[in-house]
């Protein structure tokens, strides 16, 4: 997954803050969709990598609960958790138990939704 997610930051389009960003969702089915952060001069048209990945799994039909891990990759010595937007979004469509890899060339820390998302909004709180 490394590899894929190396290649895909490359696709990164990032002129404002040059801060690479890629992911890549895997569903049950072990289909892979991948995505990349997309900066716009207008700051709050952008759209994050994990988003972007998510997104392109539903266009193809997938659904909330047909997800199982996410991988985001930054090209930054640190590692980055997804924004609190992207951590919302992550809710509306994986479960807890699933799993999220951060990386960079050089590390990969693993958690699971659950210890990421604390106190998510869900339907629940629509009621």
């Amino acid at each position: 997954m490394k590899q894929k997610l190396q290649d895909l930051l490359g696709n990164a389009y990032a002129p404002y803050s040059n801060y690479q960003v890629a992911a890549i969702v895997v569903t049950k089915d072990n289909q892979i969709f991948g995505g990349v952060n997309v900066e716009n001069a207008s700051y709050g048209a952008t759209i994050c990598a994990e988003r972007n990945a998510i997104n392109s799994a539903i266009a193809a039909g997938y659904k909330k609960g047909d997800f199982k891990e996410l991988y985001v990759m930054v090209a930054s010595t640190n590692l980055a958790f997804p924004c609190n937007i992207c951590r919302q979004v992550i809710v509306e469509f994986f479960d807890m138990e699933d799993v999220l890899y951060l990386m960079n060339d050089t590390d990969t820390k693993t958690y699971l939704m659950k210890d990421i998302i604390v106190y998510p909004f869900s339907v629940e709180d629509l009621k």
